[in-house]
């Protein structure tokens, strides 16, 4: 049987370092919407690691505009990581419709 240990470092695809800029909007928090640039850290078929200058509740929708593609989807923030120094924090996300690649890399673990 798989430790716990295993089990949470188990993904359902890799990951990939990297830094595309995005823009995030999350839905109105205290009657206004949030709207701000930001940046993917690390990414995966299914999510990325979010760095980004406020702060989504854990389970709100937010959607993310590719900075590159201007392709937008919607995605979960499913982590939290507390604020940086440098004054932004880290979320982490899932991708809610999953569909063709949305970050518009080749991930290391795809069939050739």
């Amino acid at each position: 049987m798989a430790t716990a240990r295993a089990m949470l470092e188990r993904r359902r695809s890799s990951r990939v370092h990297i830094r595309i800029p995005v823009r995030v909007r999350s839905p109105e928090m205290n009657g206004e919407a949030r709207d701000a640039s930001a940046e993917a850290i690390s990414v995966s078929r299914t999510g990325a690691l979010l760095r980004l200058p406020f702060l989504p509740e854990i389970g709100s929708r937010i959607e993310v505009l590719h900075g590159l593609s201007q392709e937008r989807r919607e995605f979960r923030v499913i982590a939290v990581r507390e604020r940086k120094d440098h004054g932004s924090f880290e979320l982490g996300v899932e991708i809610l419709y999953p569909g063709r690649n949305f970050w518009g890399i080749s991930f290391p673990d795809e069939r050739r």
